[in-house]
Order: structure tokens, then C-alpha cells, then sequence
């Protein structure tokens, strides 16, 4: 396949480029096999170079001779390009709608880029899983890190190194996998060193109607709590959820064999519903026209702050489980491959001040999404604007990041990288010159050669240079645990990633007003909703001083 059998017109001159916030730009469109590239050719204009992978969705409106094209990209943003020639605008949007949908994994960028910095440190080999394990010496009197997993032949979605308990031998292992679904037996996520309790994450047990058993996963999970002691079973579904997978052989750990575990119902929504939501908040934040209260009953129907308020529950009693009780915790929903790795990283958040670094926050990415088997490739093909069929896509890792935003900015002193940091990672998440989010998986990493073929993310941002944009100056070290509100007037939309779009189409002047009242609408809910903060709380004293007991979170 030649790139050239996509491209119906290689340049046009006289386009004109407008997006939100600049002036607007002359020049010649060219595209090429991966960029549409626009330049004003003249000293000191900011030129497009647009991957055609980051375009979400085209719309082309014709108007006489002429024509525009209006790229909405999957991080949201919107460049619109007028065009003099009706034939070229319908020739620019047929070239750009094939390049942005190319299948074939082997003509993605990133196979193609060579980086134009010296690569001062190998970002494909930062963060190992035998360089990890090693950096944990705590934990190696209990845990052992497995290759039964070697060339995939027991999970195609894990890593061939994973670490699990030392009292249970690989032939152990490789059977409960069997147990699971997709084979992804419980594995460990995370190490407190303080309590020495852990938590691990894996799929759902494959108990179907018939109450099916293996006694190999129960070894397993019982191995990791000792004698005498309990553990958490958190499971992301609501209990009506999980019975009816039973119906499709999925289903629950039941008591009567895992009676040393207590398990827990805290439902998170599944990845369709986010989708959905997503596609809702984009049409929200694009309604500057709409009255204060019409806008924030669209923006409450979208369900997205609901959404991030879930995650951050469910992580909350994991992180409180951890912490207050010293008990292990086993995680997981149905596949274990999307909310269950959002709980366990917002978990390791917040219980783990290393976390909150930029290395240990790039480690946290890398082991808990990348090396966990998270779906990039299918779960970030497409974002809000696109209209597919696919139904695998899903901002599972946008939900993730949304959540971490909600910390840092109630935490701003506690995190070593910005809000910067955060939006870079989901622009390269869903396209990038990059290989470190290309794929679903490490089996397939491995069969496309990632590590020799492409560049790592990780290269490019831990350079000194780079780094510096990143960086919090008002980071403050903070070993402590800490614990975010999820009280609704606690939770914020993110103005920084989401109020960027659509606002091109109108005068400049005209967009400016509508981040302004957006603005001003936001700030206006805060105030009203600080002030019913204070009422609760002195509802809240004045119930523990006349003797009421508060319900705990675990309840």
C-alpha cells in the first residue's frame, strides 16, 4: 500500500488557516503520507503540522467557488482552512479521511520518525518490570517476580515478567489463569511498605451458573493474606452487574470459597457509557450561547463529572482499606482492563507520595496502563467528534487523567508536574510521532519491534530541556496520604483540556466572550456551592455533637 493512492491533490495555494485564539494564517497546503502541513512562507507566522491521526472527525461546508473544512481533533481541538477552489476543499477531505483511517499498524508515524534530539536515556527501558520489582527490595521476602507468562502463552494481555506470591509455583499459576477472564489471574499492582498489605488486580472469575471452582486461584489469593488474616475484594460492578454475568459464564468469587475475603460493591459505569458521556460534554462546552442554567443541566446530564466522582470513590476505599485497616485488596470488574486499572493507579496516588513525582507518575502510566495490557489502540482510535461503528473505543485513560487533574487541583502543592504534564499525555495517548501508546498490548509491542522501531515518550520528556515546562514551581514534597473530596462542589470541569474547541467558527472577539461567561458561570457555581459546603459542615458538627454516628466509607 503506497500512501500516494490516498493523496487526490498533493498542495494547494492560498489557503487560509483560522484556529481559536490566533490570527489567522496564508499559505500553501501540502499533504503528505502522515502531516497536512500549512506555511504562510513568511519569517516569524506559526505553520500547521497536523498528523492526520489526530483528526477525529471532517466537516466541509462548500460556499460558491470556494469551500471550508473545519479538522475537529481527537484532543479537542479545531482548525478550520478556507479554501479557493471548491474541487480542492472536496479533494483535501477525501485525502485527510482516508490518511486519518489507515489501519495497517506498520504505517503509523511513529514507525517513521526519527527523533532530531540525541537520546540522552532510553525511555523503553526506564521503567522494566525486572528494574521496578529490583527498586522494591521491601516486598522480595514475599513476592517473586513469574515468567510463566513467557511469550505470552498464558496472557496475551499481560507482560512476560509479573510478580506474584512466593508461595505459589508457576504451574499453580498458569491453572488459576484459566480461572480468569482472558487469563489474567491476580497480579500485583501495588506495595505499601508501611502495612506490608498490597493490592493486586486481575478479571473476573470465570464461575458461570453452575458455581464453578479452582482451587489453584483460591491458593493463590489465599497466599497472599497469611493465616488469620482478611482481605477486600472490590469489585467495579454493581452487585446486580456482576450476577448477570454469571449468565455468560463470567460472575463473582463466592463466599464459601474465599472465605478469608470480604467483598465489595463499588460500581464504576462501563466503558460505552463514557464514550457516551464524552460525546455529551464536548456538545456542552460548545453551547456558549446557552443561559447559565441550561448549560450547567447539559453539562450535569452528561454524566462526566459523575463518572470522575465514581473512580474516585471506588479508589478512595481502596486506598482507605490500605491505609486504615492494613488489609490487602484484590481489584477488578469484568475484563480487568479499564476502570479496574483506573481504581488501583488512582488508589497508588493516593497513598503514594512517589507517585505524585514525574518519574513515579510516568512508572505508575507505564506499569498499571501500558505493561497492564491497557487497550490504547482500540480504547483512543477515536475520540468525541468521530461518528464509528467500532463501539471499542472509549476515554478510559481520559477519565484517568481527569481524575488525577481533580487531585492536583485540590492538592496543587503536592505534585511535582503541572496541568501541562497531564494534557501532553492525553494528546500522545491518542496520537503521537511516538511508539510508547501505539499498541494494545506488550504481545503486540513485541511482534511490531516497538522498542528498536520507534522512540519512546519517556525519551523525549525526561530531557532537562523538556522536563523544565513540565514541572509544579509550587511543589511541596508531601509523604502524607492524601484524600481528595468527592463532594460535588469539590469536583470542577477541566476549563484547561475541554473549553478549546469549536470556538474558531465564530469572530474572535465573539469566542473570547463565551470562555468568559463559561468562566464566569463556573465561578458563580462555586460560590453557591462553598456556601452549601459550610452549611453541611455545620449541619455535619452539629450531628457529632449531639451523639450521631456517621456512616464509614467501607458501609
Amino acid at each position: 500500500m503506497e500512501f500516494a493512492e490516498f493523496i487526490k491533490i498533493p498542495m494547494v495555494d492560498g489557503v487560509i488557516m483560522k484556529r481559536p485564539f490566533e490570527g489567522q494564517v496564508e499559505g500553501t497546503l501540502c499533504v503528505t503520507g502522515h502531516h497536512l502541513i500549512l506555511s504562510s512562507r513568511k519569517d516569524q507566522r506559526e505553520e500547521l503540522w497536523l498528523l492526520h491521526s489526530a483528526v477525529d472527525s471532517i466537516e466541509k461546508k462548500l460556499s460558491g467557488s470556494g469551500g471550508s473544512l473545519y479538522l475537529r481533533c481527537k484532543d479537542f481541538g479545531v482548525v478550520q482552512l478556507d479554501i479557493p477552489s471548491a474541487d480542492d476543499c472536496i479533494s483535501v477531505s477525501s485525502s485527510v479521511e482516508q490518511l486519518s483511517n489507515i489501519d495497517d499498524m506498520t504505517l503509523k508515524y511513529p514507525f517513521f520518525y526519527r527523533a532530531n534530539f540525541e537520546v540522552m536515556e532510553d525511555g523503553w527501558q526506564a521503567f522494566l518490570p525486572e528494574t521496578e520489582f529490583g527498586r522494591s527490595k521491601e516486598c522480595s521476602d514475599e513476592w517473586r517476580l513469574s515468567y510463566v507468562n513467557k511469550d505470552f502463552q498464558v496472557c496475551s494481555s499481560y507482560p512476560q515478567a509479573l510478580i506474584v506470591p512466593k508461595l505459589v509455583d508457576d504451574e499453580t499459576v498458569a491453572k488459576a489463569a484459566t480461572f480468569r477472564q482472558y487469563g489474567r489471574f491476580p497480579v500485583l499492582s501495588y506495595y505499601h511498605k508501611d502495612s506490608k498489605a498490597v493490592i493486586m488486580r486481575s478479571s473476573q472469575p470465570l464461575t458461570g451458573q453452575n458455581g464453578r471452582r479452582c482451587k489453584e486461584d483460591e491458593k493463590l489469593l489465599n497466599a497472599v493474606l497469611g493465616i488469620g488474616r482478611r482481605g477486600y475484594i472490590v469489585d467495579t460492578r454493581a452487585q446486580s452487574v456482576a450476577k448477570m454475568a454469571q449468565a455468560k459464564g463470567g460472575g463473582y468469587e463466592p463466599e464459601a470459597h474465599y472465605s478469608q475475603w470480604r467483598r465489595i460493591h463499588q460500581p464504576v459505569e462501563r466503558r460505552q457509557a463514557f464514550h457516551d458521556s464524552l460525546i455529551k460534554l464536548m456538545e456542552a462546552t460548545s453551547d456558549g450561547g446557552a443561559s447559565m442554567d441550561k448549560w450547567l443541566s447539559k453539562l450535569e446530564s452528561s454524566n462526566w463529572l459523575t463518572h470522575v466522582k465514581d473512580i474516585l470513590t471506588c479508589a478512595c476505599v481502596v486506598a482507605q482499606c490500605v491505609d486504615k485497616e492494613g488489609a490487602t485488596v484484590l481489584v477488578h470488574g469484568s475484563e480487568g482492563l479499564d476502570t479496574t486499572l483506573q481504581v488501583t493507579s488512582i488508589a497508588q496516588l493516593i497513598l503514594d507520595h512517589d507517585c505524585r513525582t514525574v518519574t513515579g507518575f510516568e512508572a505508575l502510566v507505564e506499569r498499571e496502563w501500558i505493561q497492564a495490557g491497557h487497550p490504547f489502540r482500540s480504547r483512543c482510535s477515536k475520540s468525541a467528534y468521530a461518528i464509528t461503528k467500532q463501539r471499542q473505543e472509549s476515554p478510559i485513560f481520559l477519565l484517568f487523567l481527569d481524575s488525577v487533574w481533580q487531585i492536583w487541583q485540590q492538592f496543587p502543592c503536592s505534585f511535582e508536574f503541572n496541568e501541562n504534564f497531564l494534557v501532553l499525555l492525553f494528546q500522545h495517548a491518542y496520537s503521537s510521532q511516538y511508539g510508547t501508546f501505539l499498541c494494545n498490548n506488550e504481545k503486540e509491542r513485541a511482534g511490531h519491534h516497538l522498542t528498536t522501531r520507534t522512540v519512546s515518550l519517556w525519551s523525549f520528556i525526561n530531557r532537562p530541556e523538556i522536563l523544565q515546562q513540565y514541572l509544579n514551581p509550587m511543589y511541596d514534597p508531601n509523604p502524607s496520604v492524601i484524600w481528595p473530596s468527592v463532594a460535588p462542589q469539590s469536583l470542577s470541569l477541566w476549563s484547561g483540556l475541554y473549553l478549546r474547541c469549536q470556538v474558531n467558527q465564530k469572530p474572535e472577539e465573539e469566542a473570547w466572550a463565551e470562555i468568559t461567561k463559561i468562566r464566569e458561570f463556573d465561578k458563580e457555581l462555586k460560590a453557591k456551592v462553598t456556601k452549601l459546603r459550610r452549611q453541611l459542615a455545620s449541619m455535619e458538627k452539629e450531628a457529632l455533637s449531639a451523639g450521631a454516628v456517621l456512616p464509614s466509607t467501607l458501609d
